[in-house]
């Protein structure tokens, strides 16, 4: 397993429960600024990725794809610190054909934002590098 470069950004862990319940709240304008941080932290943190302005529009144009950036990118992330993707852009495939179904747009919710918290907490953990 390689390191982590800890030079780079580390992005903000958010409460599961909290994007889904307040995306809920808000008539999904909480997971327009969602979709926007996220790329945007995972962007500036690999180096790599569509970044918030671009996966911001994604989302609002084509949510379909931002099903399956969003989980790539966040895999992406685990292989650059040769780890294990906990998820990919296959993940995309819980909101098809039942996008419009809640139950499994929890579920992707739960698995993206939950591989990008215990990857954030990897990040921010991880030992300084030696000279």
């Amino acid at each position: 397993m390689s390191a982590v470069d800890v030079t780079r950004p580390v992005g903000q862990q958010r409460g599961t429960a909290f994007v889904v319940v307040v995306g809920l709240l808000t008539f999904g304008l909480y997971w327009l600024y969602w979709a926007y941080k996220t790329q945007d932290e995972i962007k500036r943190h690999a180096g790599d990725g569509v970044g918030g302005v671009l996966g911001l529009v994604i989302w609002i144009l084509i949510t379909p794809v931002s099903a399956f950036v969003i989980p790539a990118e966040t895999g992406n992330l685990y292989a650059a610190a040769g780890r294990e993707k906990p998820i990919s852009g296959w993940t995309g495939l819980w909101l098809f054909p039942f996008g419009v179904l809640l139950i499994p747009a929890i579920v992707w919710f739960v698995k993206v934002q939950g591989a990008l918290n215990r990857y954030w907490a990897s990040a921010s953990a991880a030992p300084a590098p030696t000279p």
